[in-house]
This record gives C-alpha cells, sequence and structure tokens, in this order.
C-alpha cells in the first residue's frame, strides 16, 4: 500500500514502498523481513524505474550497528539542508544510499543495490528518490525504524 500523497508507506506484508515525487514510476522497497536470531534482521530491497527491475535477496542489519533508520533520522534532522553528499551502506556493501540536499527543500536518495559486490561479473543498479526535506523524511526514518525493529509476527 502507498500512502495518498504517493511517497512511502508500511505496506500489510511488513515492507515500506518510497516513490519518488518527482516521478511515480521510480521507487524502491525493502520487504520480505525475517529474522533467525535477536542479533540481525534480514530483508530484501527492490528498486525499480523505466526499463529497470533489481531486487537484493538479503540484506543484513546488524543489532547495534550503524544502520539505515539513523542515517534517514540524521537526514531529516537537518531539513534546512547540507552541502555535499552523505552516504551510507550496509556492512556487506550490498546496499548503499547516498543523500543530497537541493534547494527548495527536497533530498534525493540514490538507492544502490550491489548483491555479491566482490564477485566477478557482479552487478549494481541504482535509482534515485526525492523527497521533501521535512515531515516525508521523519516519516520514512520512522517507517524504516519500525520496519527493522518490530517483532515477527
Amino acid at each position: 500500500m502507498t500512502s495518498p500523497d504517493g511517497d512511502s508507506a508500511i505496506d500489510e506484508q511488513l515492507g515500506v514502498t518510497i516513490r519518488c515525487r518527482d516521478n511515480q514510476s521510480i521507487g524502491v522497497k525493502l520487504c520480505d523481513r525475517f529474522s533467525f536470531d535477536e542479533d540481525c534482521v534480514h530483508y530484501a530491497v527492490e528498486a525499480w524505474a523505466p526499463g529497470l527491475t533489481a531486487r537484493v535477496n538479503e540484506v543484513v542489519a546488524w543489532e547495534g550497528d550503524s544502520d539505515l533508520a539513523p542515517f534517514l533520522e540524521e537526514l531529516a534532522a537537518d531539513y534546512r539542508g547540507w552541502d555535499g553528499e552523505r552516504d551510507w551502506q550496509t556492512n556487506d556493501r550490498d546496499l548503499a544510499v547516498s543523500a543530497v540536499f537541493r534547494p527548495g527543500g527536497h533530498v534525493g536518495l540514490t538507492w544502490t543495490l550491489r548483491p555479491w559486490p566482490k564477485a566477478t561479473g557482479g552487478w549494481s543498479a541504482s535509482v534515485t528518490t526525492w523527497l521533501e526535506a521535512g515531515e516525508q523524511m521523519s516519516a520514512l526514518a520512522a517507517e524504516i525504524r519500525h520496519f527493522l525493529t518490530r517483532s515477527q509476527r
């Protein structure tokens, strides 16, 4: 399910969908969350754009590690903007997110999927979603935190 404004929402299958405000045919979804133990959470990430569909099946978020939620929360807190690019990636480097701020109060999040980053012949795919710097970034950070930390049903 996507929120009425079409930007991001937690869906019934324990996923978070982020759609680009500038082009609704571009998006990212974190989904298929599962956990073997208390120390980490595994999830899939899907990215799409016209002519592109990509998926990484087993991204790992380690408990106590610097995960995606704090990175997004810091971006939301800096809603007035920043210079340059800010970057985050998983320990395995199979998911990376870079953020830029543009005039008018918008944040561009470039999501890069890179399964098997050290394998010969590996691939990567990137899409960029644009969100409003204030409430949309805060809501996304909260949705991601909820997705990564809530207990499985």
